[in-house]
């Protein structure tokens, strides 16, 4: 598994302690609102609104806030005006970066993410600096230890039901789709009796960059604070870290 890879792990793992804190709690009701105003209060007809109740379900958030979140969003109250932005940037060793932020003040939000750059080595740059190396692409994560099937099997069903690719790891398979086809194979996978761990549109590295020594710290470092900003929704990057190397770190 890359480094990556068990990024994504601590970084589950982190999400679940920060909501004990209420700082995840806080990201996702911003997440709800937005989905909501683009899409309407109907998760039937809206899939980011459903994928983001999915998203607050899995971090135990209580039904009556997402309700309460979802009604205040289609309803009369005015929450704040978020807006949507992407800011891309490099980490140490020139890993790309990009983000995706909810903020309702932007020059705020800059600044604060500029700062945190390059207290850790990076910079935040231009519009399309990065972006290139990403795909957009659905991810859907099935646990080992939850199939019912091989994985095997499992792999197969996933091409039959429009999948464009399965990664594997130790622990988990990790299901890729084309944007468009992300809700129809999710569904057809959930109608087989599949859950998913995760199920999200993300933005997959076509590239990686391997970090060792100082540059494999101050990265994790990079990635812990970003994700810890209160108007970062999502933090994306191309590295990868051994594992030995993360163990030396303590990660």
């Amino acid at each position: 598994m890359s480094g990556h890879s068990k990024w994504a792990n601590i970084k589950h793992k982190k999400a679940k302690a920060d909501a004990e804190r209420g700082r995840i709690f806080t990201r996702i009701g911003r997440e709800l609102m937005v989905a909501v105003k683009h899409g309407g209060p109907d998760p039937n007809s809206n899939l980011r609104l459903k994928m983001a109740i999915e998203k607050a379900r899995s971090v135990n958030m209580p039904n009556d806030n997402i309700m309460r979140v979802i009604a205040r969003a289609s309803g009369s109250q005015d929450g704040a005006d978020y807006e949507e932005l992407v800011y891309e940037g490099y980490g140490p060793g020139g890993v790309a970066v990009m983000l995706e932020i909810l903020t309702d003040n932007r020059n705020r939000t800059a600044a604060e993410i500029r700062h945190i750059f390059s207290r850790h080595g990076g910079n935040l740059g231009e519009t399309g600096c990065v972006a290139w190396m990403f795909s957009q692409k659905g991810s859907l994560v099935l646990n080992r230890a939850d199939l019912s099937k091989t994985p095997d099997e499992a792999i197969l069903d996933a091409l039959e039901a429009g999948a464009e690719d399965v990664k594997e790891d130790e622990d988990s398979l990790q299901i890729i789709t084309d944007p468009a086809d992300f809700g129809t194979v999710r569904e057809n996978l959930a109608n087989q009796g599949y859950t998913f761990s995760e199920a999200e549109i993300t933005r997959i590295p076509q590239t990686t960059v391997e970090l060792q020594g100082k540059d494999a710290e101050q990265m994790l470092k990079l990635m812990e604070e970003l994700e810890e900003q209160d108007d970062v929704q999502e933090v994306y990057a191309n590295f990868e870290i051994p594992d030995e190397v993360l163990a030396s770190l303590g990660s």
